[in-house]
């Protein structure tokens, strides 16, 4: 499973459906498997950086380097995996677990302040100013009962953005 040669067995598919806690149904599996020989154009059974930068959305977002590194090298069953997030099926635990990852660029199970305010340098750019990145993330951070010595570990980021209705706005077309 993951070569553009291959073909998915239906015990491919139910184990990526086991895999992505059933977020996907067999034919969106399919498709995405479609998807995915297209994307891994050497046919090695994985996706490397560059090949994820050939999908236009995906290089133009601006947390392209750090998606880049939590998708390089992503086999066919961990590329649904990580895809599923975006699913509409997908519980808010579940989307705020990926922007956990994405926020925690250190991979060391916490998110700081200054972990937030890299996110909000990629996101706003030039649009807003060092001082008030620093000043609306502490007014946020105060607001949600933390400081900016504070370490976040995935549930007290969840309990901070759990509180509102998350929706992603990426939506991954399946067929």
């Amino acid at each position: 499973m993951g070569n553009a040669s291959s073909t998915l067995t239906q015990y491919d598919i139910e184990e990526v459906q086991e895999h992505c806690n059933h977020l996907f149904s067999q034919q969106e599996i399919v498709s995405l498997y479609q998807r995915f020989c297209q994307l891994d154009r050497n046919a090695k059974g994985f996706i490397s950086a560059d090949e994820f930068l050939s999908v236009p959305e995906f290089a133009m977002n601006p947390l392209s380097q750090r998606l880049l590194k939590m998708v390089d090298g992503l086999n066919f069953k961990d590329f649904v995996a990580f895809l599923s997030a975006f699913s509409a099926k997908a519980s808010a635990q579940q989307k705020i677990a990926l922007i956990f990852k994405v926020y925690d660029s250190d991979y060391n199970g916490k998110v700081t302040f200054n972990d937030i305010l890299e996110v909000l340098r990629d996101l706003t750019g030039s649009f807003m100013s060092d001082d008030q990145r620093e000043h609306v993330l502490n007014k946020v951070m105060l607001e949600a009962g933390y400081t900016r010595e504070s370490s976040l570990a995935l549930d007290d980021f969840m309990k901070v953005l759990g509180k509102s209705e998350l929706k992603m706005e990426v939506e991954i077309p399946v067929d």
